[in-house]
């Protein structure tokens, strides 16, 4: 199906659904309310078959273009229909299994989570690794069968929701960098393994700290080969970096239109608010163009890479932007008001302060622009 079809039929069914998708809005989300309604959108889109098209057959998907399920990922967030963090999962995570994991492995484990009876979560940082994944330390060794995971790991979200765990581990010698890295599929039920939820400043808790203590892992849930797991890294790290955030642009979007009534609602017409709001939406053009492209390469076939640096350090600018924006043209909204919707300005307000630290730092990544696109020299 070519893409415009595709979303004129995507809209016309979410209009005619619209009543079902819509959260509820009546006080303050919890996380446990946000997912559950993440979980029948999910389950909802796949029902109708929108949710499975841009996805192999081999995993339950209708084929076409990975344009497809970019396309259901916007229209959901431009409609605010459900939360762009927990979207961007299945992108970040599921096309690396599929192309990395044995056949036989994906087509059990990826189905449940197109069809929204589950979520995954992603185990790459450690407290002592910092932006350095290749220091990281969790330690698998072998045993029959499989493997045993001791470590542990931070910065892991939705773990708490989620079914399944993409665990990079050292299996090669200490200071073996990523030469001795080995990707795992850990049950998160699986006995040993336990988690504490952090709360970040906007009040929700999207991140836990998570430990490993003699986790078994049988041998068939490798991904890759064994202590091949940079290559399964290097491979989600651009989908973290670049696809995954369209759908978050969808979002900025929806806001920055936001921002705009409510200004014209309050009466300035300044000429300096204009610009202000011209820049904030300039900004997210600028993205969502890069952007656009991106999803456009992926769909040719092209391999992503280090260039998707440039759409990480562009959605943080474009997010920075827009909610620095927003405080200063609704003086006290982010400081003081408490009733919705005003509250959630304070919410995206405090979550556009790691912009520039979730998915790689912008330091990490302005490094790989200039030393691996630009050749500027070698990395330090």
């Amino acid at each position: 199906m070519d893409p415009k079809t595709f979303r004129q039929r995507l809209e016309a069914w979410l209009d005619t659904n619209a009543g079902e998708l819509t959260p509820p809005r009546e006080g303050p989300e919890s996380m446990d309310a946000q997912m559950a309604h993440y979980f029948r959108v999910k389950r909802a889109l796949h029902d109708a078959g929108f949710g499975r098209y841009g996805w192999p057959e081999s995993v339950g998907g209708l084929g076409g273009s990975p344009l497809l399920r970019a396309i259901v990922g916007e229209e959901i967030n431009l409609r605010n229909l459900a939360d762009p963090n927990a979207w961007t999962m299945i992108e970040v995570l599921a096309p690396t299994v599929i192309d990395f994991a044995p056949t036989e492995l994906a087509a059990s484990v990826v189905p449940p989570f197109l069809r929204g009876e589950e979520m995954w979560c992603q185990g790459f940082s450690e407290p002592d690794a910092g932006s350095d994944l290749a220091a990281l330390s969790c330690r698998a060794t072998r045993t029959r069968g499989g493997w045993v995971v001791t470590g542990q790991k931070v910065w892991t979200s939705f773990i708490q929701y989620s079914r399944r765990c993409v665990l990079l581990t050292r299996t090669g010698e200490p200071g073996s960098a990523h030469r001795g890295i080995t990707a795992l599929l850990v049950d998160v039920d699986s006995p040993g393994l336990s988690y504490s939820p952090i709360q970040t400043m906007h009040g929700k808790l999207d991140f836990a700290e998570v430990h490993f203590h003699d986790v078994f892992v049988p041998e068939e849930r490798l991904i890759g080969e064994e202590n091949g797991g940079w290559r399964v890294a290097m491979d989600i790290l651009p989908y973290e970096r670049s696809t995954t955030f369209w759908h978050r642009g969808a979002l900025l979007h929806r806001r920055c239109s936001d921002l705009v009534a409510r200004v014209a609602a309050s009466g300035d017409r300044s000429d300096t608010t204009a610009a202000a709001l011209g820049r904030a939406f300039q900004s997210i053009v600028a993205f969502r163009s890069r952007s656009c492209d991106t999803q456009h390469r992926l769909a040719s076939g092209e391999q992503l890479g280090v260039e998707t640096s440039i759409d990480k350090l562009l959605i943080a600018s474009a997010e920075q932007q827009l909610f620095e924006t927003a405080r200063d043209l609704l003086p006290g909204v982010i400081e003081f008001d408490d009733d919705l919707p005003a509250a959630r300005w304070r919410t995206d307000y405090l979550y556009s302060k790691a912009a520039t630290i979730y998915g790689g730092t912008a330091e990490i990544q302005h490094n790989i622009i200039a030393r691996r696109l630009l050749d500027l020299g070698p990395e330090s």
